[in-house]
């Protein structure tokens, strides 16, 4: 490690340190004839170049000692190395000390630095959401599973934002940071999906060694609560909704058992009737089984992509039988290339499946169903969220819903006309199935009729930004 020259200025203040002394006593040994003019004005030269050789011989050992030190203590882990020979033996001295408590350094910052990525390893790997804060209860990093619940890294706006803004959660990190006390929070935060949180705030003294403080270890009960839900549900919804075909198929056998032993043409048409209770009694907990499904996994949104003008021409072509029972046709305004992400292939499909068969059932037999795909740019228009998305529009021709059933259409069960849904066929289930599937999928469903002229059900979802053109 070459080092320059010490300045002509410090060189000189150094000679003066040195030789100053001496020399002044020479001059005023010369000044009162104590010592012979020749003999004291060599004597004095010689001092003053001495002076001046030990000076610079000093300044340049220190300064590669300085600078020896400055490369130990600026982090690079590497011991210094001093060239040249270190003349003075107080600072060779020095310098092998300096060497010395350099490898030591080195060898605790190899140590610190694999302390600190075993630690990161290990909340990187832990099976629950961790997420590390800082002093101020800011956060400063999250593990893979916390990513994965919140959707966004610590420090952007997010779901992450919301808990740690939620009334509980800040009562428990304040007494956490005060006390030094582990503090346990329950937590239900409703958007923009509903999820149950248990949140153990566990203070770290001493600190992590990229000055964590308080650790949140989350444990997310949404699944488990939707699985209770889910049971009671289910029960509740199939002894009330199964009663109905349940009490009709009784009756019908009693009778086919009875008066109608014999009588071919009434047990065909008791038949028929058994067939179509029995067909929509396995449609509706087809479909109370698939909400249930859906509702369990509402909280952990998808990550695949789904090419939205191929999946529409997949369903188009299977719902075919059904609109040409309707003498319905559909039509499409769907540009290619349009790509929802994240999203979920199946249930997108069966998203737009309900959409047609609600517009296919409900709409004007013999009618047209406008089924359209758009870009919805960022900050277009304040109907919709404020990101790159794409809007699903099927509307139908029918006789439109009267405004005050509107907020309630995505009920479980909720009909319009409790006779004409039964009679076309439906569970009283598809608009919740929706509703929850875009949940999921962090987007939003918006329901617009006007009587006698048709209903417009719109469904937003997010997607990747448009690409940059040249």
């Amino acid at each position: 490690m070459p080092v320059a020259g010490p300045p002509a200025g410090r060189w000189l203040a150094g000679a003066a340190l040195i030789g100053g002394v001496p020399a002044l006593s020479l001059f005023m040994l010369l000044l009162g004839g104590a010592v012979d003019a020749a003999p004291g004005l060599l004597a004095l030269g010689a001092t003053l170049v001495a002076a001046l050789l030990v000076s610079r011989i000093w300044l340049a050992n220190i300064g590669a000692l300085s600078a020896a030190l400055r490369q130990a203590a600026d982090g690079t882990g590497m011991v210094p190395e001093l060239t040249g020979r270190l003349l003075l033996p107080s600072v060779a001295e020095l310098a092998e000390t300096a060497r010395r408590v350099a490898r030591a350094l080195q060898s605790r910052t190899e140590q610190v630095s694999r302390l600190r990525q075993a630690d990161e390893a290990i909340i990187e790997r832990l099976p629950d959401p961790l997420v590390v804060l800082d002093a101020d209860g800011a956060p400063l990093r999250a593990n893979s599973e916390a990513r994965s619940l919140f959707g966004a890294a610590p420090g952007n706006a997010g779901d992450l934002a919301a808990l740690l803004r939620h009334p509980a959660m800040a009562e428990a990190i304040a007494a956490a940071l005060s006390t030094g006390q582990q503090q346990r929070a329950e937590i239900v935060l409703p958007v923009p999906v509903a999820r149950e949180l248990r949140v153990h705030a566990v203070p770290m003294d001493p600190p992590l060694g990229d000055g964590g403080r308080l650790l949140l270890v989350l444990s997310d009960r949404t699944r488990d609560r939707a699985v209770e839900r889910m049971r009671a549900d289910f029960v509740a919804n199939a002894s009330h909704e199964l009663r109905t075909p349940l009490a009709s198929l009784i009756g019908f056998i009693e009778t086919l058992r009875g008066p109608a032993e014999d009588d071919r043409e009434a047990s065909a048409r008791f038949l028929g009737i058994m067939a179509e209770q029995a067909d929509r009694m396995r449609r509706l907990i087809d479909d109370l089984l698939g909400l249930s499904r859906i509702e369990i996994t509402e909280h952990q949104p998808p990550t695949g992509r789904v090419d939205l003008g191929a999946l529409i021409a997949a369903e188009v072509e299977a719902m075919a039988p059904i609109l040409a029972g309707r003498n319905a046709r559909v039509a499409l305004d769907v540009p290619a290339g349009l790509v929802a992400e994240p999203a979920d292939s199946g249930q997108l499909a069966q998203v737009l499946r309900n959409l047609l068969e609600n517009a296919c059932r409900y709409g004007r037999e013999g009618g047209t169903i406008r089924l359209s795909l758009a870009r919805a740019e960022a900050n277009a228009t304040p109907r919709w969220p404020a990101r790159p998305g794409i809007v699903l529009s099927v509307a139908d021709d029918g006789p439109g819903i009267p405004r005050q059933h509107l907020p309630r259409l995505t009920e479980r069960f909720y009909r319009v006309d409790r006779g004409r849904g039964r009679h076309a066929g439906g569970t009283g289930l598809g608009l919740a199935i929706v509703k929850h599937i875009v949940n999921r999928h962090r987007g939003q469903l918006r329901i617009e009729s006007e009587e006698g002229v048709g209903s417009s059900f719109q469904v937003w979802l997010p997607a990747e930004a448009r690409p940059e053109g040249p």
